[in-house]
């Protein structure tokens, strides 16, 4: 058994979530992929998947041997892109998790020619505007917005920042006004965006005279999704605060209208990956693509 291709098929196995795609991303036969894990269990003397006819989930030790293989894996690429030659190009597999609205509008139209750039590398892109457990579900790196926490097993690398405002329709506005400070906001109702870490709709944050300030807004309707959040506001159901790359189709074609005058919150993106004493050369062609990319949308 060859431990080190073993490993990677159990990789594969593990964040395809199954032996058939599994064996259809390596093109291999299932019947060899699946005695291969059973093979690696036997070795290990541990039970790394359960398998039942409708569903194949990761025992404790396996989620925890998968997590080793990721680190070990990440590491000899990363270590063999320290020499020149071939080596140093990025392949393999790069699983990546960013907000659903920046994959749709930033990039999603631009994503061939990443592709087209890096012919070896296999792009696995997962959009949720739920915030994942980077290491748990198996992701190389993320897109996060906002502070990043410091941590000893992450690391966050700056992208770009973006400014974030709020915005009505007309509608709303003959209805209620437009508000032009902070003051006035308390008079208003808002759209609210439900953060499922927390439960609850997240708060406003402005910016006024250097100091950070949050506001939690009056709502009549409640959502988790982007997309619905824009529609309410065009509907003029309530205010809505979104970010410039959002905002721009709308405002050309007037179905949103700024409030607030200048007050706005400039809100950063980073790509976070897991601490390795190697950065792999996948995640820094993406880190450097993505920078490029995102200015644009500025």
């Amino acid at each position: 058994m060859d431990k080190l291709e073993s490993m990677k098929l159990y990789v594969y196995v593990v964040e395809t979530q199954g032996f058939a795609k599994a064996a259809e991303v390596l093109g291999l036969p299932r019947s060899t992929v699946s005695r291969v894990i059973k093979e690696l269990e036997t070795y290990l003397g541990l039970q790394l998947l359960q398998r039942t006819t409708r569903k194949l989930s990761v025992t404790a030790e396996g989620q925890s041997y998968y997590e080793s293989c990721k680190k070990i894996l990440n590491d000899i690429s990363a270590i063999e892109s320290s020499f020149s030659g071939r080596s140093a190009l990025p392949k393999g597999r790069l699983k990546i998790g960013m907000p659903q609205s920046l994959a749709r509008h930033c990039f999603m139209p631009h994503i061939k020619e990443f592709l087209r750039c890096y012919p070896e590398l296999e792009l696995m892109l997962c959009s949720s505007d739920n915030i994942v457990d980077l290491i748990q579900e198996g992701f190389d790196c993320v897109i996060r917005a906002g502070v990043i926490e410091d941590s000893t097993t992450l690391v966050a690398r700056p992208l770009v920042k973006f400014k974030w405002s709020v915005f009505a329709s007309q509608d709303y506005i003959n209805k209620h006004g437009k508000p032009d400070n902070l003051e006035e906001l308390i008079n208003h109702y808002a759209v609210g965006y439900l953060n499922h870490r927390t439960g609850r709709t997240t708060e406003w944050f402005f910016t006024q005279d250097d100091v950070e300030l949050a506001i939690r807004m009056k709502e009549l309707l409640v959502v988790d999704d982007t997309d619905a959040y824009i529609q309410a506001g065009i509907q003029g159901i309530g205010l809505i605060r979104i970010a410039s790359y959002l905002a721009a189709s709308y405002l050309d074609n007037g179905q949103l209208i700024p409030c607030l005058g200048g007050y706005s919150f400039d809100l950063p993106l980073s790509l976070v990956y897991p601490q390795s004493q190697h950065l792999r050369p996948a995640i820094r062609a993406f880190h450097d693509w993505s920078t490029s990319i995102l200015q644009s949308y500025k």
